[in-house]
């Protein structure tokens, strides 16, 4: 069975950053295709970036600049740096495949950005 875990959330101050980290276990790890999402309030689970198929990052508008993806095959880990946050960037965040089919779900993270 395969297993992802995420962590790294916290409760920063606006303009603050994180770097949240996601260890996939049960299986051999790929960048391909892993991607971030998170839950923010009051919408649905979006996905924020992810690393495409030729090595290439891609993110959303809303977070070009701000946010960082990368990865360690060697340590089946995927990493997420934000920086600049924003309150809007409050939520739980999750990683997975963002193409083809999803593995379970992990817990999530919960980031906080105050105001």
């Amino acid at each position: 069975q395969v297993r992802l875990e995420e962590s790294g959330g916290d409760l920063v101050q606006p303009g603050g950053s994180l770097r949240l980290s996601c260890v996939l276990s049960g299986s051999g790890f790929s960048s391909d295709r892993m991607g971030w999402f998170r839950n923010v309030p009051g919408n649905e689970r979006e996905l924020v970036g992810f690393i495409s198929s030729t090595g290439k990052v891609l993110y959303i508008d809303s977070v070009k600049g701000r946010f960082t993806i990368s990865s360690d095959d060697s340590k089946s880990t995927l990493y997420l740096q934000m920086d600049n946050l924003k309150p809007e960037d409050t939520g739980v965040y999750y990683c997975n495949k963002a193409r083809g089919e999803a593995f379970p779900w992990g817990p999530g993270t919960q980031v906080t950005v105050s105001s």
